[in-house]
């Protein structure tokens, strides 16, 4: 199994913990992803440490203000590393507006430039933006592979599988109110189909009182393959190559 998203360095336990504890439930990749410069740092100093962890390098919508050529630049350098295997998070995030919308999406925009430049695929974050973040992607990813991280657009999913965006699936699909969820689950085709953890947040329903941790991806996992009425080994191997596909690792 693979964990598509996740944060290590927000996470309280040590990474050495996180990442034992991944491996004991049968996860042997992470994504673990930076949002603004001292996390990408961190996190990219993680995958040096482990085998495992690979970095997704962004700059979060929340962490958009201000965002100029020097800010890109710096993500540009990051993104050389050879341990940094997407582009992002990147986004629109409409409900905290903690930066300025205009920030956000000239950050988004030239994210989406870097991505296709160092053909990484785009990691997106959306929430309470849900048809500006589609229309900017429209206007400015044509040919960019594009994750939508912790999938909850359910209304539009069969749109996002028109665009062929891969799909990643968080805790909050085993959430009971998310039936909605739950049957986009079920629509997204087979080979651009992900999960994750989006940890310490979004913690499945099993452990929904704990903080998350990457080696929870398994539980979602569970509930999907039984959503998608196929069994937990090939709903592991499919989310094992598609993770390989899109990320080389």
């Amino acid at each position: 199994m693979i964990d598509s998203h996740t944060h290590v360095t927000s996470c309280r336990a040590p990474a050495a913990e996180l990442v034992a504890q991944a491996e004991q439930a049968g996860v042997h990749r992470l994504l673990t992803i930076g949002t603004e410069s001292d996390s990408c740092r961190a996190a990219l100093q993680l995958a040096e440490d482990f085998p495992q962890v690979y970095v997704g390098i962004g700059r979060h919508p929340n962490s958009a203000t201000g965002f100029d050529d020097a800010d890109l630049a710096e993500l540009r350098a990051l993104a050389a590393h050879p341990k940094c295997r997407a582009i992002g998070e990147t986004g629109l995030d409409f409900y905290r507006d903690n930066a300025p919308r205009a920030d956000q999406e000239r950050a988004f925009r030239a994210q989406i430039a870097l991505a296709r430049e160092v053909d990484k695929p785009l990691v997106i974050h959306t929430r309470a933006a849900d048809d500006d973040t589609l229309t900017l992607l429209a206007e400015e990813a044509d040919g960019v592979r594009v994750i939508l991280h912790c999938f909850s657009m359910a209304d539009k999913v069969d749109l996002c599988v028109e665009r062929g965006y891969w799909i990643s699936f968080a805790g909050n699909v085993t959430y009971p109110a998310n039936a909605d969820l739950r049957a986009a689950a079920v629509r997204v085709p087979a080979d651009k189909l992900l999960v994750e953890t989006d940890a310490p947040y979004l913690s499945p329903q099993p452990v929904r009182k704990e903080r998350n941790v990457p080696a929870n991806v398994a539980l979602t996992a569970q509930l999907v393959a039984v959503e998608r009425r196929v069994s937990y080994a090939e709903l592991e191997a499919q989310v094992e190559a598609n993770a390989s596909e899109l990320f080389a690792w």
